[in-house]
């Protein structure tokens, strides 16, 4: 199940959307024009009033026909007449439940985490903060995302329930507001751009009235990523690169506008399907794989593999790439936390400058001698 789980995970992360708002407004009928406070997020807006926020999500899944408001306010705090028909939410909240083991991180970094009342499967949780929180009973599984515990739910009663739509048919969303629950939609999953995924932090940090942390947290990543890119601006991306592994009987490999193809971007590698368009996935039979990536000179495999034997064990015909022969194998997935959830999908999205300088050390090694990997791992 778990490796499913992860294959769905991979998924999400390499979806495509369309959306440009960085320069997005917003107005109200007795309210002033207000600047849209994200900066690298397609999918997020949020407008800052006093008293109360706007929280716009945008895209919230492919080929999505609708977008969400949210009203985040204040005790005692009175709201435009036109905001009324929106979802309200009183912040700071006091409880929550998440479903996407991505909104961990954002939680623990504001130091919210205790305030975690619910979350769908619990065993993919990693953190070891948070899996404290789960055995002493103070974080209750909720069932799973497909199928969440309604009486549960009702029973827990959170101020609000944050979860993911994948199409337009979402009838345990509709099933939850029925039942007089919050539910926020969020998107961080259809973000392709590293800081994109990141800055989602803004919205847990306008749920729990942390503006002024979140903006802290956030621009320090940023800053750590552009120095990270600094570190190779005057490096040639020469190394080529795999991507991939053999999933039932495709190739998946990373577009060029993708998540995944962003990180081997900034990093100066060669990634020989970098000029492919789109930001979702493409699968490949073995042989056109073959074909392109013989002789690659570094492969970054999908999966949870320990060393480069249990890679071969998958599948025999992996000793053709010279990556493979020469042992030039790495793979983000390899950590798993206390109850086999993979620590890469938990973690990489809110943290995008740990993945790039993992990704950097595989290209350039001699630029950070000293640096271990947070994520990667060889198959020695």
């Amino acid at each position: 199940m778990n490796s499913f789980y992860n294959k769905f995970l991979f998924l999400l992360l390499s979806l495509s959307f369309i959306a440009c708002k960085k320069n997005e407004t917003l107005n109200t009928t007795t309210a002033p024009v207000k600047k849209n406070e994200i900066e690298y997020s397609s999918n997020l807006a949020i407008y800052k009033y006093d008293g109360y926020s706007v929280v716009k999500v945008l895209n919230p899944w492919p080929d999505a026909n609708k977008d969400f408001t949210y009203i985040l306010k204040e005790k005692n705090t009175s709201i435009p007449d036109s905001l009324e028909k929106y979802t309200q939410l009183i912040v700071p909240l006091q409880s929550i439940v998440v479903t996407s083991t991505t909104n961990i991180p954002f939680l623990e970094m504001l130091q919210e985490e205790t305030h975690l009342v619910g979350f769908p499967h619990t065993d993919y949780v990693s953190s070891v903060k948070t899996r404290k929180l789960i055995d002493a009973g103070i974080v209750k599984n909720v069932g799973q995302n497909e199928r969440l515990n309604m009486e549960k739910l009702i029973d827990l009663a959170p101020e609000a329930i944050v979860t993911f739509g994948i199409d337009n048919n979402n009838p345990m969303i509709a099933n939850l507001e029925k039942s007089g629950l919050k539910v926020i939609i969020q998107a961080d999953w259809m973000e392709q751009t590293p800081l994109g995924k990141a800055e989602w932090i803004k919205l847990y940090a306008a749920l729990f009235g942390k503006e002024k942390e979140g903006k802290i947290l956030f621009d320090n990543i940023v800053k750590n990523y552009n120095d990270a890119l600094q570190l190779v601006a005057n490096q040639k991306a020469e190394k080529t690169v795999l991507y991939g592994s053999m999933y039932q009987n495709q190739w998946y490999v990373a577009k060029g506008n993708s998540w995944v193809a962003q990180f081997m971007k900034d990093a100066k590698s060669n990634y020989l399907w970098a000029d492919v368009e789109g930001s979702g996935s493409l699968g490949l039979a073995f042989e056109k794989i073959l074909e392109k990536a013989k002789n690659a000179q570094v492969w970054i495999a999908t999966g949870s593999f320990k060393n480069a034997q249990e890679l071969a064990n998958s599948n025999p015909h992996y000793n053709q790439f010279d990556a493979f022969t020469n042992r030039n194998v790495y793979t983000f997935e390899s950590k798993l936390g206390a109850k086999g959830g993979t620590i890469y999908y938990e973690l990489a999205p809110s943290r995008p400058d740990l993945v790039l300088k993992d990704y950097i050390k595989i290209f350039h090694p001699e630029l950070l001698p000293d640096y271990n990997f947070t994520f990667a791992q060889k198959l020695n």
